[in-house]
């Protein structure tokens, strides 16, 4: 029998979910009758270990788990009241916050207000913006694979956008930002649904790294939003990078080093039009990009992360974090500027 750590959670976002269990746990995803929406189980899409298990809903309260792991409000305010016991619900709790506020961008507060639960957020931020009221809370940033047989090739002269459902979720997802840029620069988007926005379709997970690969450059329209897990996979495969120089894309990429932002569009395009001119260059770029994906945001780094911060949740430990040695943030942002703007 595994000794390692049960923990019980939804399928919520299924990339972050299966970067999750490449560390060493044990996952349990709920799954109801007709597979709705958070109690699909594994589902179909991504390549997950024998270490992720369904367990449907009839089974839960005869199961043993270590900690529980809410990620949405959905699960935090309905589903662990039908799906869990009175004795799982003491467990070691951990709310795992994918996204910035939203309600407003400096004021809102959490739903979370429990000095026994963690309070992970994925950027700092993140954690910056949200009013985290008396709960614990930390930062684990992302971490990324990509096959290793798959290399930037940027053999299109295109960029690549990789957004879902960018027609409904509009202007925050940078819906318009896209659109005028397209009509000055080629770019594809894909995506669920993107068919609606003038895009592609969907590219399923497991086959988008060497999609995007022959891309120039990838951009990243979006205004405000976590750091994009698609972004990450792009810097490590060697894409150059364009986006707006807000959120925490402003820490990861360094403008004429690593891929380019903004906030000014007219002047994202010209930086898109001089990578489409200039194919060495955007190559260079995405090497810069690559070291900086593989140094910050590789998948050893998050597993460690998230195997410290069960423990010490298990244990009881969640005052004090960077002293109890939680994770405190991602790498190393310095270097000197190699590539020179254009």
């Amino acid at each position: 029998m595994s000794s390692r750590p049960k923990i019980f959670t939804w399928h919520v976002h299924g990339s972050y979910l299966y970067y999750l269990s490449q560390a060493n746990f044990d996952i349990y995803l709920p799954v109801d009758e007709t597979r709705s929406t958070g109690y699909i189980g594994r589902g179909p899409t991504f390549p997950f270990g024998g270490n992720v298990y369904e367990i449907p809903l009839e089974d839960i309260p005869k199961a043993s788990f270590d900690c529980i792991l809410y990620q949405n409000s959905r699960n935090y305010l309905t589903d662990q009241y039908t799906a869990l016991t009175q004795e799982q619900l003491q467990l070691p709790r951990i709310y795992l916050e994918h996204d910035p506020p939203q309600e407003h961008p400096t004021d809102t507060k959490h739903i979370v207000d429990d000095p026994d639960v963690l309070l992970v957020h994925v950027t700092h931020y993140n954690k910056l913006m949200w009013d985290n009221n008396r709960t614990p809370n930390t930062v684990i940033p992302h971490g990324v694979t990509v096959p290793p047989d798959v290399h930037y090739t940027g053999q299109l002269e295109k960029g690549i956008v990789v957004v879902n459902n960018l027609a409904q979720r509009g202007r925050r997802l940078g819906l318009d930002i896209y659109q005028e840029l397209a009509r000055q620069v080629p770019l594809d988007l894909v995506g669920l649904e993107a068919e609606a926005a003038g895009g592609l379709g969907e590219v399923l997970h497991p086959v988008l790294p060497a999609f995007i690969a022959q891309y120039r450059f990838y951009f990243h329209p979006i205004r405000y939003t976590s750091l994009g897990l698609a972004l990450l996979e792009a810097m490590m495969l060697g894409l150059p990078v364009v986006g707006l120089a807000t959120t925490e894309l402003a820490t990861v990429i360094r403008n004429g080093h690593s891929g380019f932002i903004d906030t000014d569009i007219n002047c994202l395009a010209e930086k898109m039009q001089w990578l489409l001119r200039r194919p060495e260059q955007a190559a260079r770029m995405g090497e810069e990009g690559r070291k900086v994906a593989m140094r910050s945001f590789n998948i050893e780094r998050f597993a460690k992360d998230w195997e410290k911060v069960v423990s010490n949740v298990m244990s009881g430990r969640l005052n004090g974090l960077n002293n109890e040695g939680f994770p405190i943030g991602s790498g190393d942002r310095s270097g000197s500027p190699i590539i020179s703007n254009p």
